[in-house]
């Protein structure tokens, strides 16, 4: 068996019927894929994207959204009934999705019999976490633990690249405590406005937060992931961040998608530093702190198209581009097969 060499696979990539790094970041995907493969030919198999849905108690106050909590359950409604946007994406580049209840608050077992549709719920939204801690320890692990099951466990169908969407009014008020916490920038440099905030509705979430900050002690919590999830997280983000680690012992292509859904990332990169030789970032998001986030992780997403919806429509977005990759390192020909000079 030959052993795979990284330098190998460049000298590949390098020799194709083009200029040395004239296919700029296809070239850069096509490395750090056949390297996670280790494999001079990957493949991307069945790809699919997971999203996550639950309910925040902070929601209820009206501090941080403008939209009712039902929205969670509404939005989830429409995945399974195919009217979403990442439903559109996915459909057109042939992506598996599937749609968690990690804990929303509403009674989904209609839903039970629909293919797409898995049952996870930890509760019916996590508590305020103006008023004590959002969820238990026990409950962070159980929601990490089913994360993971579930990636398993849709790993074992053949699938070998996944991203990770969520849904949850006021996740984004989670996600920026996460930023905080994490990386030490302000509440006011991490917060955005989510979902149509306007900018008295902003400065009120922000003050909101800083609330929270303070209340939990979050500055304490860098370098205790679990704790912080406790303190802040959402059923949704502690299970994509079960995703992720799960994602990565399986060596799978982990494709990251927006603001929430890199928050989840902070916490597993806290557990598990080397799981960013796994990750493609898919986009920079219009939300505030996404960029701050990026950095802080020295990472280069694919795209930026001002979006910031979730549901991992930045995934969908780039996995052709990974594809797109994968097609030119495996098809394309080398300058000695089409007797073409070198340039």
């Amino acid at each position: 068996m030959i052993q795979f060499s990284p330098t190998r696979l460049q000298q590949i990539i390098d020799t194709k019927t083009k200029p040395i790094g004239a296919l700029g970041e296809l070239e850069r995907i096509a490395l750090q894929i056949g390297t996670i493969q280790q494999s001079y030919t990957p493949a991307i198999h069945k790809p699919s994207i997971v999203v996550f849905a639950a309910d925040h108690g902070i929601a209820l106050t009206g501090l941080v959204n403008p939209y009712p909590q039902a929205v969670t359950a509404q939005m989830v409604q429409n995945f399974t009934n195919g009217g979403a946007a990442i439903n559109v994406f996915t459909a057109l580049h042939e992506i598996d999705l599937f749609v968690v209840d990690a804990g929303v608050n509403a009674d989904l077992s209609s839903l039970q019999t629909h293919p797409s549709f898995i049952d996870a719920k930890q509760g019916l939204g996590t508590a305020n976490y103006l008023d004590t801690i959002a969820m238990p320890l026990e409950q962070v692990h159980s929601c990490i633990e089913t994360g993971k099951r579930i990636v398993r466990n849709i790993h074992d169908t053949g699938t070998n690249t996944i991203g990770f969407g969520e849904m949850g009014i006021g996740n984004t008020s989670s996600a920026a405590l996460i930023l905080s916490a994490v990386t030490g920038i302000s509440i006011a440099e991490a917060t955005g406005r989510g979902t149509g905030v306007t900018d008295q509705q902003l400065d009120l979430k922000i003050k909101t937060l800083e609330q929270v900050y303070v209340k939990h002690h979050l500055s304490s919590y860098s370098h205790n992931p679990i704790g912080l999830l406790s303190c802040i997280g959402g059923y949704e983000i502690a299970m994509i961040t079960g995703a992720y680690l799960a994602a990565a012992e399986k060596n799978m292509v982990i494709i990251v998608d927006g603001f929430i859904a890199t928050a989840a990332l902070l916490v597993a990169y806290q557990i598990n530093e080397t799981i960013l030789s796994n990750c493609i970032f898919a986009h920079t998001s219009g939300e505030k702190g996404h960029k701050q986030m990026l950095q802080y992780l020295k990472a280069a997403p694919l795209l930026n198209l001002g979006m910031r919806l979730g549901e991992g429509t930045g995934a969908a977005l780039a996995i052709p581009l990974v594809r797109a990759a994968i097609a030119f390192l495996n098809n394309m020909a080398s300058f000695e097969e089409a007797a073409v000079s070198s340039i």
